[in-house]
């Protein structure tokens, strides 16, 4: 399995040896899994990256088309943070490209595992 980090920073046009931006890098590569996390993407505790031991195994066990999906959201998601581009319509692309994922990644999470976050029992939330 490879390392997240290297990866994001591949797909960034950063190589692997230059460490220079790996703490910009590791905070918005986080900043992305917090926001799946919130989607019901990835372990039920979250991720924290730390570095480039942290591989993609640790964020999805299964290696189907999903957690490739959320590879190019996380990239789509640093470069919006680290890298944005100059131009209004690639700005508005890229963010476009960002929520049709969001929405397809909770899509699909939902076909396979509803999670209720409401810690109320429903008999408490129906009586009143």
């Amino acid at each position: 399995m490879t390392s997240i980090l290297t990866d994001i920073k591949k797909l960034l046009g950063l190589p692997a040896e230059h460490e220079e931006f790996d703490t910009d890098v590791i905070i918005h590569i986080n900043t992305a899994l917090f926001s799946l996390h919130q989607l019901g993407v990835g372990p039920p505790m979250g991720l924290r990256i730390e570095g480039k031991e942290d591989e993609w195994s640790a964020f999805l066990e299964d290696d189907g088309a999903r957690r490739e999906a959320a590879k190019t959201y996380i990239y789509l998601k640093v470069k919006s943070y680290f890298d944005q581009p100059g131009a209004s319509f690639h700005t508005t692309a890229l963010k476009e490209q960002i929520q049709e994922l969001e929405w397809r990644l909770n899509a699909a999470r939902e076909e396979t595992e509803w999670l209720d976050y409401n810690p109320l029992p429903r008999s408490s939330l129906l009586s009143d």
